[in-house]
């Protein structure tokens, strides 16, 4: 698939990629903001491309204004002397998947769907950062939780003032994937009726996660579109490797999702291949050479972008580990999406790292430190084409090291981790099964 580059974003990729390695200062870049989708940039596309964006932003922008439309006519109808409250919880509550069939049927079970539906926006989706245990939404309550950084401000990409509609459809931090998965176990359990409230919310979700889905086989974070990296097709904390494993286990008739229509599961299957595709076409090419994914890539041209002040764009160890155990798992792999998993897990070999932790070390919070025998480690986010270890502050700078951060950032982010080490744990067995073809790639 081509990419298009807009002559803005290859200045935004140009000021982001100063890699300094003949510089001594500090900081080695600025964190760029993330485009959103726009009617100017579809412009830029090739003529036979730009209708089918164009719709998919109507429809954002059509379904953005329903939802609040029904959010203010509710809050009108409230009684001024019952204001509505906030919405429970300011950590999400995780919805139960793991119980007895029974568990489901049972009065508790039924509780927390009714709770989960409550919460279900006109479009068909979830907020996060709910707790879904305890009661209901109120009749002109919000539908997003507590979503507020506590150290946002007007210079942060998420400015605070953009705050009190958010996240109001998303597929980050699991919502709307946890609630479909949870509500097909109810059905499950009490019967597929084909007139339900459990069964028509679920299907209504199916919806919303179809209609979210990009042209081009992405999935963003946020649904209707929210402006800005929200925008971006997002990696990030595997918000689309869940959605495919959600479509994926729906299209093969899995036990939870037996009472799915065979037409909506088709549209599932369909949806999977674009997203497949997708993640081909978004795996990094440094010098020449397929590596892994960055946590958000541009919709438009595919290309890394950012996100959060501190999020740069990067290869990123974590996701993209998320994202070649998904490609493992999928039957009959053909020639390229074989050739993705080996690129990776290449990259992931050469960039371990051994000796070293990354622990708290006095007063002065986490340091990268030498430790004999720790490891495999691996850093959030290396530079494109050096390969080196990069992180970043909320003043968007980007350092080539983790102690010249700020303490809060240096403490509140993972900036170390070791999720490869279980997808190359899973590659010694599945290369086995699918060996690397030279040139086929």
């Amino acid at each position: 698939m081509k990419t298009y580059l807009t002559p803005r974003f290859l200045l935004c990729v140009a000021l982001t990629l100063t890699t300094a390695p003949l510089l001594s200062a500090r900081i080695i870049g600025i964190n760029p903001p993330a485009q959103p989708l726009t009617i100017e940039r579809v412009g830029y596309l090739p003529e036979a491309l730009q209708p089918a964006w164009r719709k998919y932003l109507e429809n954002s922008l059509r379904q953005s204004k329903a939802d609040r439309d029904f959010f203010l006519n509710e809050a009108k109808q409230a009684s001024p002397r019952h204001r509505p409250p906030p919405p429970p919880g300011k950590q999400r509550s995780r919805l139960p998947l793991n119980e007895a069939t029974s568990w489901y049927a049972g009065p508790e079970g039924q509780r927390i769907a009714d709770i989960v539906i409550s919460f279900q926006t006109p479009a068909g989706g979830w907020s996060k950062n709910l707790d879904l245990t305890t009661r209901q939404r109120a009749p002109g309550e919000l539908f997003n939780g507590d979503t507020p950084a506590r150290h946002a401000g007007s210079s942060d990409f998420d400015p605070l003032q953009k705050l009190s509609w958010s996240y109001v459809g998303t597929f980050d931090n699991d919502a709307t994937i946890t609630e479909l998965r949870f509500l097909a176990k109810v059905i499950n359990a009490i019967g597929s009726e084909l007139d339900s409230p459990h069964r028509r919310a679920f299907l209504h979700g199916i919806d919303y996660v179809l209609a979210a889905q990009f042209p081009n086989g992405g999935w963003p974070q946020v649904w209707p579109l929210a402006g800005g990296y929200h925008d971006a097709i997002t990696y990030n904390d595997d918000a689309m490797i869940n959605v495919l494993q959600l479509l994926n286990d729906m299209a093969d008739g899995a036990k939870d999702f037996s009472f799915v229509p065979a037409a909506t599961r088709t549209l599932a299957a369909a949806a999977v291949q674009r997203g497949i595709e997708c993640i081909l076409d978004t795996q990094v090419n440094a010098h020449g050479t397929r590596t892994v994914w960055c946590q958000q890539h541009d919709l438009l041209t595919l290309q890394p972008t950012s996100a959060r002040n501190y999020e740069m764009p990067a290869q990123v160890g974590g996701e993209s580990a998320g994202i070649m155990i998904f490609l493992m798992r999928l039957p009959h792999p053909d020639l390229k999406l074989v050739a993705a998993v080996h690129d990776a897990a290449a990259w992931f070999e050469r960039t371990q790292l051994r000796d070293v932790a990354f622990k708290a070390v006095g007063d002065e919070g986490r340091q990268l430190v030498a430790s004999l025998g720790a490891g495999p480690l691996w850093a959030r986010y290396y530079q494109i084409g050096s390969d080196r270890p990069v992180f970043g502050d909320r003043d968007k700078s980007i350092h080539d090291n983790v102690s010249e951060l700020s303490q809060e950032r240096r403490n509140g982010y993972s900036w170390f981790g070791d999720g490869p080490k279980r997808a190359l744990e899973q590659y010694r067995q599945w290369r086995q099964w699918h060996p690397r073809l030279l040139g086929k790639r």
